[in-house]
Parts: structure tokens; sequence; C-alpha cells
């Protein structure tokens, strides 16, 4: 039986949609899958109210389907969606990562420097969630540092879609190891102010993304085990 895990009542909904998000992307919930409302709500100690409010949410990020006569089902990517996906969420971590070395500070320099401290720690004892956790803040960061409004609202909409397939690419160890090491080097392009060398280091961090999730996928290994994380 699932652990009942009570919600606070503030922003009931939104705290609704984080959990489910994160069993979206970590696999607990297989695309093409069901959203079973009397589980979940069971689960979260919430009414269907919120619940309903919070797949809305995720409907909207594209990270659930509604579809006529079955209701809430987990979204299931093609290549074409993935293709598609990372080629304008290359574009726009490749613009964020230009900018963001342009006008970052020292201080979220550091701050990022001290996550990716932080996510190297996970990686260490190989805790997938908490390790995808930190490198999501990281690359939020970056993309804050870049001080674009409409770059921001752009990245987080097309980000949003992308959480499942980027968690997955880390099932593989030798791009996992890859991945950090790109990390390092994104942190040093930042400190040094190399707009050129950010813009490219990012780029390529996200087609090497797109790589692996496609290599998953044509391997029919694209869904993690319900049980890891």
């Amino acid at each position: 039986m699932a652990d009942i895990i009570e919600i606070p009542r503030q922003s009931l909904h939104d705290q609704v949609a984080a959990r489910v998000r994160s069993m979206l992307v970590e696999g607990q919930i297989a695309p093409g899958a069901k959203l079973n409302e009397r589980e979940l709500c069971a689960r979260f100690c919430v009414s269907r109210t919120p619940l309903r409010e919070a797949i809305k949410l995720l409907a909207a990020e594209g990270l659930v389907d509604l579809v006529p006569n079955r209701g809430a089902v987990a979204a299931r990517l093609t290549e074409a969606d993935v293709v598609s996906t990372f080629e304008v969420l290359a574009t726009l971590e490749g613009l964020s990562g230009e900018l963001a070395a342009q006008r970052i500070t020292d201080a979220e320099v550091a701050e990022i420097r001290a996550l990716h401290y932080e996510m190297l720690a996970c990686f260490a004892r190989r805790q997938l969630p908490g390790y995808y956790q930190l490198n999501a803040r990281i690359h939020t960061a970056i993309n804050a540092a870049a001080r674009n409004p409409v770059l921001g609202v752009t990245y987080r909409s097309v980000n949003a879609r992308a959480h499942p397939m980027r968690f997955h690419t880390n099932h593989n160890e030798a791009k996992w190891q890859r991945a950090v090491a790109e990390h390092g080097q994104m942190v040093e392009a930042l400190a040094a102010r190399d707009a050129a060398g950010m813009r490219t280091l990012m780029v390529a961090h996200l087609h090497s993304k797109r790589d692996t999730v496609l290599d998953l996928m044509r391997q029919g290994r694209f869904q993690a085990p319900a049980q890891e994380g």
C-alpha cells in the first residue's frame, strides 16, 4: 500500500501538481497510463477538486493528456516530439547561457557553484531524484541570470514538457558522467564570463540529452522502473 502523504492546505492544487509532476517525471506513472483519481486523492489526502485543478496544470505543461471518455493519462511522446522539443529547448538554453555569462553577478556564480557541488554529492551517492532536482535548479538559475523575462516564460513552458525526458537520460552511467562533466564546464564558463563558450556548451549539452532520449526510445528503455528513486 502506498504511503499516505498529507499536504498542507495552502496553494493546495499547486502542491498536488508538484507531487504528481514528480511521479510523472520519475516514471512512477508510466507514459500512457491513466491517472487514477481515487488513488491519488487517497495518497495525498485531498478531495478531487484540487487534484483536478492540478491535472489541468499538468495538461497545460504537456505532461498529461486529457482524453475524452478516458480521463487524464500520462503523455506518451513520439520521436518527433523529442526532436521538436529539444530543437527549441537547445536554442533557449543556449541563449540563456550566453546572456547569463554577460549579466551574471559574482554572488549568482557562487550560488550556482554551490548547487553544482551539492549535485556532485548526489551523483557520488547515485541519488538520481536529488541529483535531478539540483540539476533543474542550476538550469533555472542560469535562465534567471539571463535577466530576460520573455525568455524566462518561454523557457519554463517548453522545459516543463521535457522534464521526464531529461530525468531518464541519467540512467545511462557513461552519459550521466558526461553530463556531470559538462555542468562543471558551465560553471567555469560562467565564472569566466565566456558568453560564446557558454552558448556552445548549453546547446551541445541539450543535443546530447536529445540523442540519449532517442537511443533509449529505440531500445524500448525510455521508461524507468517505477520503484526507482
